[in-house]
């Protein structure tokens, strides 16, 4: 099989590829603004947790932003690679935060002592881009990850989608995975690059998000 061979027999099997995240939020598709939120609000949540926030005060802290989210979201746009919907709601979640504590102002920052106020001070550092803010929150991560496999797992033949957990989740070799599932590298390759472009879609990391 030929890689344009493998880009024709996936069109067959699954169609065209749903509209992204973000431009299915935008234009107020059903169901796509709760998936948004189940998506991301572990991930919000966990940076508030770095940020010293009690847990009693996560509901109001999400709601405020991911209603900024909403409000939003049509000026969101990526115009550079660096450019991401996780670092466009990191910056909006840092902001809320920020306002959380100044109406908390005389009140304690929470458990955590002056690790909680390191953390915070890096976090509210404007030059803390988000790969670092990611760093520490490998489990949110993994599980926003987890959950956008999910969701776009069903857009995809099977063997499509072993072809990439193979490569990528599994790190084998192309050829090795070809072997076994009688398809060329070519067409693994191709497979593996699909998913991944999808995934990076439903997290508004894709151009055109």
């Amino acid at each position: 099989m030929t890689t344009r061979d493998a880009f024709d027999d996936q069109d067959r099997l699954e169609g065209s590829t749903s509209l992204n995240l973000l431009s299915a939020a935008r234009r107020g598709q059903p169901g796509a603004w709760e998936r948004l939120v189940r998506l991301y609000a572990p991930l919000v949540a966990s940076w508030c947790r770095n940020w010293g926030i009690a847990e009693q005060d996560f509901v109001d802290i999400l709601q405020d932003v991911f209603l900024s989210v909403s409000g939003h979201l049509k000026n969101f746009r990526k115009v550079r690679p660096s450019d991401t919907f996780r670092g466009w709601l990191f910056t909006i979640a840092r902001n809320k935060a920020r306002d959380h504590f100044r109406r908390t102002a005389s009140q304690p920052i929470g458990e955590g002592g002056s690790e909680a106020n390191q953390r915070l001070q890096q976090s509210f550092d404007p030059h803390v881009e988000v790969e670092q803010v990611d760093a520490m929150d490998d489990a949110a991560m993994d599980t926003l990850l987890q959950n956008a496999l999910n969701v776009i797992r069903k857009e995809f033949h099977a063997k499509t989608w072993q072809a990439f957990w193979s490569v990528v989740i599994e790190g084998r070799l192309a050829a090795d995975v070809a072997a076994d599932l009688n398809m060329t590298p070519g067409a693994v390759r191709v497979a593996k690059s699909r998913v991944l472009l999808r995934l990076r879609q439903e997290l508004g990391d894709a151009p055109g998000s």
